[in-house]
């Protein structure tokens, strides 16, 4: 056990030795107490080593002892709270022993995969635990449960939202990124175009996007369009400079040998410098994932039909309808991480070769 895994277990045996002193007599929950006790227990691994389950079991029922016991006063007493803290303290203990037995191979690496997952459920188990145990307004900050309600009686609306914003996210994420991958390799090609291009492409990406949004709309209409040519602003320039970098890393001595072999200019840019620069314009690719979206909603404050997400946000927050702005958010995050994951894979498929890629499988 390492130093950091023993403070973790003392701290959390402590937090349920004083949630079981501190707790009145016949108040507390029976799953509370069964809990903190069975934590308490645990402090045997100062002498005697524990499966590393045993955290995962305690932080588990826990959680659901927590919950269970919701809502007991207006706002929780401070035994309630120190539970919090021990189950917290578990799962951070069962993540640090899963991530040790990994790194030792004593346990199989597609487990790491649990590893982001019991972080995630920490989150919004902490999240809903402090909203509803110390009574915070809705208005304020609503519980995940609440907007789990909210979500699932609200999906008409959510996939009609998700629709028009993606149709300019996607639009203006292809033209964003083929026009700076194109205009790049002009770049390369010429220096004169390097000069005057790259200060050009350096001015669009520092414009303000609540500046060039309600532009757009005049120019291209409320629609998708407009939102679409202001995501095409935002990924342009990441692209650009992306790509000129990449084309730039392959070394001397490669391109040399090119040329002894006679090759031109483009048998030189497709088979020696484009696979060399593929690591950066998946770099930009992942980017511009995250910055089309962002750019998409952004833009649809500032004039769209009755329909989109930004538009869904900005409304209901003047409604105060704070549960379902919080769907909203939930849906676009969800949508821009798998935006980014396929196009993580992608890289993995395309790049297989480059030494980041072997590193990751090993």
């Amino acid at each position: 056990m390492s130093r950091l895994q023993l403070i973790l277990a003392v701290a959390a045996g402590v937090a349920s030795l004083l949630c079981i002193v501190l707790a009145p007599f016949g108040e507390a929950s029976a799953y509370v107490q069964g809990f903190a006790a069975a934590g308490v227990l645990t402090l045997v691994r100062v002498r005697r080593s524990l499966p590393v389950y045993v955290d995962a079991v305690l932080a588990a029922f826990g959680a659901w002892a927590l919950l269970d016991a919701l809502p007991l006063h207006p706002v929780e007493p401070l035994y309630f709270w120190l539970g919090l803290v021990a189950c917290w303290l578990f799962a951070w203990l069962f993540v640090e022993q899963l991530a040790q037995a990994i790194r030792r191979k004593e346990a199989p690496a597609a487990f790491g995969i649990v590893i982001p997952v019991v972080f995630g459920l920490s989150l919004l188990f902490a999240w809903e635990i402090i909203t509803r145990g110390a009574n915070v307004p809705q208005v304020l900050l609503p519980a995940p449960s609440m907007i789990w309600a909210r979500l699932t009686a609200s999906v008409p609306t959510l996939a009609a939202d998700f629709v028009q914003t993606f149709k300019a996210v996607l639009a203006g994420f292809v033209l964003g990124c083929g026009s700076g991958f194109v205009v790049a390799i002009l770049v390369d090609r010429s220096p004169f175009l390097k000069r005057g291009l790259l200060p050009i492409g350096n001015f669009v990406s520092a414009l303000p996007i609540i500046g060039i949004a309600p532009i757009m709309v005049m120019w291209f209409g409320f629609d998708w369009p407009s939102k679409a040519a202001v995501v095409v602003a935002m990924t342009f320039f990441p692209m650009l400079v992306n790509t000129v970098a990449g084309l730039n890393a392959s070394s001397s001595i490669e391109r040399d040998l090119m040329r002894t072999y006679a090759a031109n200019y483009w048998e030189t840019l497709l088979k020696l410098r484009l696979p060399a620069a593929a690591p950066f314009i998946f770099n930009a690719l992942k980017i511009n994932s995250t910055l089309a979206l962002i750019g998409a909603i952004v833009a649809e404050f500032f004039g769209t039909p009755i329909v989109g997400m930004g538009f869904r946000i900005s409304t209901e927050v003047g409604k105060l309808n704070i549960d379902l702005v919080w769907a909203e958010i939930a849906v676009a995050a969800v949508a821009g991480s798998a935006f980014y994951g396929v196009i993580a894979l992608i890289e993995r498929a395309v790049t297989f070769w480059h030494p980041s890629m072997r590193g990751g499988r090993t």
